[in-house]
């Protein structure tokens, strides 16, 4: 039976409650209207609560009911397609009950109670399962199969089980120790949901865009970090990953952003097509939107929500990106319950644990192999940060760059000068290079690393260069400088500049990437060449073949292009005289 307090004290999200014997991360209904809270800290009798909810109006002597489970999600078909806030309760339905303002003390269930689905059972009576195990599949959206799962920690043998149609609370069959299983699962988001075997970091995340899969790949199961200032293009970045990544489902955190940033979002992501399959892309998409007028405290249970959700698909054997934008609010969100909370501030006012939460959440990515299967699922991680004035100097950024080993950094120079993506190529990085290499040379171009490799050597060049050429103009450069100048403009012009609403250019596979990358890289061993037979820099800068490289990123037959665009080098370079 529900064990029954009252309220003590009350600080905004942060309440006191009396006379309960509560666990920690116990859920928690407060006051009159039944708010949802969790249990955060017990102080012999006291107990400190969190709620998810505007407190305001709520008074001493309320009663405060525990609930005795912790914070969980229900998970089960229905989750595509779906739109949620920080606590799993579906939107659209929330929208039905009280309109455009949600009002408080309102519960919804994250799944479809009524909604009736397909169940085709893929095991017999007697057949002994473990936690993990199918048991049978749901087709749960145009491509997308919803594996059923005994649930972790789970084991016996089929007693009973039938196909047809259910909804996500009947029983489709039962174990001889008498457990039921359903269609749906409820799991604590904190957590995080057992593993046979966590894999190495071999095989490259997809993402269409040039600058992310030559210079700084991300690994199927890594994590990276994606920050920038305001106007950078953290959201469009991130739509673009979304959209066209191989990641076989997409669950987007939009965590504390702005409402009209969230409302683009949730108003585009129903629209957009998917480009593999040409349905809507959020039949693959599950969107949690907590906004910044949200209680902080929902924002806070937000990610682990998201992560949750993605990690149950990843145990079907997907491959999942979670997109998180963004994590700075995430945060704020913390250091704001701290602060109530009176606990000893860290830097810029931050919770001392702040790197430890950075480190859970994003510790919980991984390409593995799941429960009762060999098939591989993978969760990969996407972090937006949005350091204030664009200091990357400050505690979220350098705690997130301590865990992730992908850094996106956003530049609004390049962004003012109206180059897309806006990824500072020098300050950025990936350590998932060295295990990705051996998948490129093998998939890709044999000489990909070496490309790779020599196209940060002319870009780091070009940058120690150009405070000369400020002072004094690139004339003024000794002839073999002036190539690399050169080279370097179209590298940055050609192969890092990507036009996301152009149709072709919008996507590029690795392979395009690789033979735009070999045909600069001819003009520069051209270049080189026809400077020690003596030809004035002049003309080697006015042969006009060079230019026609461009033309390939709006093309999908750009071997032939590129093909031609060697030949009419080669003549060209042929015809200078020294």
């Amino acid at each position: 039976m529900a064990q029954k307090g009252k309220l003590y004290r009350i600080a905004g999200p942060v309440v006191v409650a009396k006379g309960i014997s509560a666990g920690m991360y116990d859920v928690v209904r407060v006051g009159n209207e039944r708010l949802m809270g969790e249990v955060i800290q017990i102080d012999g009798e006291k107990t400190v609560i969190q709620v998810y909810e505007d407190t305001s109006g709520i008074r001493p002597g309320e009663p405060v009911e525990n609930t005795g489970k912790s914070l969980s999600v229900e998970l089960g078909p229905g989750m595509l397609t779906s739109i949620y806030d920080g606590i799993q309760r579906p939107l659209p339905v929330l929208v039905q009950k009280m309109g455009d303002f949600i009002k408080r003390g309102v519960d919804a269930p994250g799944l479809d109670y009524d909604k009736k689905w397909e169940f085709k059972a893929s095991v017999k009576v007697g057949q002994k399962v473990n936690g993990g195990d199918f048991i049978g599949e749901v087709k749960e959206t145009q491509g997308i199969i919803h594996k059923i799962m005994v649930p972790p920690k789970v084991s016996g043998k089929i007693k009973s089980i039938k196909s047809g149609k259910f909804t996500v609370n009947d029983v489709v069959g039962k174990l001889d120790n008498g457990h039921e299983l359903k269609l749906k699962q409820i799991w604590p988001v904190r957590v995080p949901r057992p593993t046979q075997k966590k894999l190495a970091p071999t095989m490259p995340l997809l993402t269409g865009q040039r600058i992310f899969d030559v210079l700084f790949p991300l690994a199927k199961g890594g994590v990276a970090a994606i920050p920038g200032p305001f106007g950078a293009g953290k959201t469009v970045s991130q739509q673009q990953l979304a959209k066209w990544c191989d990641a076989e489902i997409i669950v987007y955190i939009g965590c504390g952003e702005r409402g009209n940033e969230m409302t683009e979002v949730l108003t585009e992501f129903p629209e957009l097509a998917d480009p593999k399959t040409g349905k809507p892309l959020m039949d693959r998409t599950v969107l949690i939107a907590n906004t910044s007028n949200m209680p902080v405290a929902a924002r806070e249970a937000s990610v682990y929500t998201g992560i949750t959700i993605a990690e149950y698909y990843r145990d079907m054997g997907y491959n999942v990106a979670l997109m998180a934008d963004s994590t700075s609010r995430w945060a704020e969100a913390m250091r704001e319950i701290s602060s109530r909370l009176e606990e000893m501030p860290g830097e810029e006012g931050y919770p001392a644990y702040l790197a430890t939460r950075l480190a859970e959440f994003y510790e919980r990515a991984g390409r593995v192999i799941p429960l009762g299967t060999e098939k591989k699922g993978s969760v990969t991680v996407i972090g937006a940060v949005s350091p204030p004035g664009g200091d990357f100097s400050e505690p979220v950024t350098q705690n997130t760059l301590r865990v992730t080993k992908t850094f996106w950094a956003l530049d609004a120079k390049l962004a003012q000068r109206r180059h897309f993506p806006s990824i500072n190529w020098l300050t950025s990085y990936s350590l998932y290079m060295e295990t990705l290499g051996p998948w490129f040379k093998e998939n890709v171009n044999p000489d990909w690393v070496k490309y790779v490799g020599r196209l940060m050597v002319i870009l780091q060049e070009e940058e120690k260069l150009m405070e000369i050429v400020q002072l004094v103009g690139s004339d003024a450069l000794p002839d073999k400088q002036q190539v690399l100048l050169e080279v370097a403009r179209l590298i940055r012009e050609f192969i890092l500049q990507q036009n996301a609403f152009h149709e072709v250019d919008t996507y590029c596979d690795p392979k395009k990437s690789a033979a735009m990358i070999e045909s600069v890289l001819k003009f520069s061993d051209l270049a080189e060449e026809a400077l020690k037979k003596g030809v004035r820099i002049k003309q080697i800068l006015t042969v006009k073949s060079k230019n026609q490289i461009a033309d390939s990123k709006y093309t999908n037959d750009y071997k032939k292009l590129l093909e031609k665009v060697d030949k009419e080098m080669e003549s060209e370079f042929a015809k200078l005289k020294s």
